[in-house]
């Protein structure tokens, strides 16, 4: 039964997803702030479908810290719903996203025309300073949060990834506050297969950290604080 109802998901949440991304193309010569309230609706449909076809509630916790203006955003990341849950979280999101994903049919497009900063990951300094002079032009529209994932790709529940060295530019430079979100997505949206287990996924927004620490006490605190509160969201 579990793989069954995980199957019928998988396709209706590609069904979703290729009809919501149809119907969004008018979008692309609309104002951003439509594109972001397009994509809070694609991110409501996947939760009303992960809960009645899968039993996965999703939840959110720690709203008091959740961005309402100039803020970078930091999530574990252990799945493909850490990306999709923040759309119907955050009022105006952009991410950072590969550069190869510009290429995947219309997604590249709404990520782009939602100021999406394509990164090089094979251009090391050149591409980080890339990617803060992006990241000004974004914020100086106002009222804007960057998403990007410390670790850089998805992990495994429990277990620490490799911080990256962009989240460090990125809090240097932009003089934002940083918001962890921990998440125990994984247990019941594994990377890898297709299995949807029941539960409740939760994405945990916690206290920010400042701007102004140093880079070391700051990826200390980043990763700690990220770590801890997504074990702790883990079953026992």
């Amino acid at each position: 039964m579990l793989a069954l109802r995980s199957i019928l998901f998988v396709v209706l949440f590609y069904i979703w997803s290729v009809f919501f991304a149809l119907i969004m193309i008018p979008f692309l010569i609309l104002p951003a702030s439509w594109m972001s309230r397009a994509l809070f609706v694609w991110s409501a449909g996947i939760n009303l479908l992960l809960l009645v076809v899968c039993g996965i509630k999703v939840e959110v916790r720690g709203k008091q810290f959740i961005p309402k203006g100039d803020a970078l955003v930091a999530p574990k990341h252990l799945c493909m719903l850490d990306v999709f849950a923040q759309f119907g979280v955050l009022s105006s999101p952009f991410f950072v996203m590969k550069k190869e994903l510009i290429y995947v049919p219309l997604f590249g497009l709404y990520g782009v025309k939602m100021g999406a900063l394509m990164v090089d990951r094979a251009g090391h300094a050149n591409a980080l300073k890339k990617m803060v002079r992006g990241a000004q032009v974004q914020f100086k529209k106002g009222n804007r949060q960057l998403l990007i994932f410390p670790e850089g790709t998805r992990g495994e529940p429990g277990k620490a990834g490799d911080y990256k060295p962009g989240i460090a530019a990125l809090y240097r430079d932009l003089n934002l506050p940083v918001h962890p979100v921990a998440t125990n997505s994984g247990v019941h949206w594994p990377a890898h297969g297709f299995l949807r287990k029941p539960g409740t996924i939760v994405f945990e927004y916690l206290e920010p950290i400042p701007p102004g620490l140093k880079r070391g006490e700051f990826m200390r605190t980043l990763e700690e604080r990220i770590e801890t509160a997504s074990n702790q969201l883990l079953p026992l």
